[in-house]
């Protein structure tokens, strides 16, 4: 599975920003896509989740209210409106996806942020 981010960027404090992700996956075998956050080295933060047969959604407190997840099946992309940009918001943006079989292996309850078995790249915000 291929997952590419674009739409990165620098913006200042209030700012929107969209980030996208394309995927090679198919959709049926994808359980779970989302977008984490973090610094090189560092653990990163899940701020936003889909469930793609549910189409439940999952935001971290610290982005609720100011980000918004949505797929594009036809495109098989993965969005992320960033609105309201805070200077705590700069970090890279990772694009993952829980497929269904590892969901099923993990054992772990249905929620939250995915746990990903597929990484994309991370395309770098910057907001100052």
């Amino acid at each position: 599975v291929q997952l590419v981010e674009s739409g990165g960027g620098s913006v200042q404090t209030g700012g929107s920003l969209r980030l996208s992700c394309t995927t090679s996956s198919v959709v049926v075998s994808t359980y779970c896509m989302g977008w984490f956050r973090g610094a090189p080295g560092k653990e990163r933060e899940g701020v936003a989740a889909l469930y793609t047969g549910t189409g439940d959604s999952y935001y971290a407190d610290s982005v609720k209210g100011r980000f918004t997840i949505s797929q594009d099946n036809s495109k098989n992309s993965l969005n992320l409106q960033m609105d309201s940009l805070k200077p705590e918001d700069t970090a890279i943006y990772y694009c993952a996806e829980e497929s269904v079989l590892s969901f099923g292996r993990s054992g772990r309850r249905p929620g939250g942020a995915c746990v990903p078995s597929h990484w994309g790249q991370g395309t770098q915000v910057t907001v100052s």
